[in-house]
């Protein structure tokens, strides 16, 4: 599933994920971002990218003025005005297999629209 992971230090750390492009079924690269902090504050960024436009969605928990403090950007664009109330697990581990089921399921979702 994984293509590659790296700690990314430009900017805010974080750790980038390049999914493999053999895992989806049309030409698309996508990759995901995540941000943990000590607070259990998080951000969880996944994006798809092909030749003509971008998919993209957001788990995220921190304070900010939009939203509650944990929040979903819905695809396809993920932005501030489109972001919906959520809850998250407290654990982190159960955080990231939330998140990694939503992808199997996206992934799935583009393999059926074959």
């Amino acid at each position: 599933m994984f293509e590659s992971a790296k700690i990314v230090e430009k900017g805010k750390l974080h750790l980038r994920v390049e999914l493999s492009g053999d895992y989806y079924p049309t030409e698309v690269s996508a990759r995901f971002e995540i941000r943990w902090y000590r607070n259990d504050d998080f951000t969880f960024h996944y994006q798809e990218e092909r030749r003509d436009s971008a998919w993209k969605c957001r788990w995220d928990r921190h304070p900010n003025a939009h939203n509650s403090r944990d929040h979903f950007h819905p695809p396809p664009a993920a932005s501030r005005t489109d972001a919906e109330n959520a809850h998250w697990p407290d654990d982190h581990r159960d955080v990231s297999r939330l998140v990694l089921d939503r992808l199997e399921e996206r992934i799935e979702a583009l393999w059926e629209q074959q």
